[in-house]
């Protein structure tokens, strides 16, 4: 009987975007469990607010750009940060089919409350590893984020 090639199996514990990705969100759920309990703001709604902490006057288009959030999350997550006030929609002096979003009073003053216990979340993580460990795995990352996305750089802000 000839050799049939047996057929590659997937083993998801050991492929990486399998990995990457439950990785990303148990980090990513670990601390939005925070936002919920304190602020009532989803993970993907906070993603929304931390963009637009750091880049006001710009549009859900963009938001999603920026956070590789695909349109109906970022839209599911605008609708609810308008609705409870956190972020204000206006028309593009441009260009008004634009919708531009900003963070209101209301918002920043949940942005401010929510980055000093996202930066100590990250620092508890990041203090697991290493100076050399950290710096490597800095550099690893770059450079899947290049082998992934070689036309433009994943982790940039938006431009408004």
């Amino acid at each position: 009987m000839p050799d049939t090639p047996s057929k590659p199996s997937l083993r998801l514990s050991q492929f990486l975007p399998y990995r990457l990705s439950v990785l990303s969100n148990t980090v990513s759920r670990n601390i939005a469990d925070l936002y919920d309990r304190e602020f009532g703001i989803s993970i993907w709604q906070w993603r929304v607010m931390a963009v637009l902490g750091e880049n006001s006057g710009i549009t859900a288009t963009e938001i999603g750009q920026v956070t590789a959030m695909d349109k109906v999350a970022v839209s599911r997550a605008v609708s609810g940060l308008l609705d409870s006030g956190h972020i204000a929609r206006r028309a593009s002096k441009e260009d008004a089919r634009r919708a531009i979003l900003t963070l209101t009073a209301k918002g920043k003053e949940v942005y401010d409350q929510i980055v000093p216990i996202a930066l100590s979340a990250e620092r508890d993580l990041v203090e697991s590893l290493s100076p050399d460990e950290q710096a490597q795995l800095a550099a690893l990352m770059e450079k899947l984020a290049r082998a992934a996305e070689p036309d433009r750089p994943l982790w940039q802000s938006a431009s408004p």
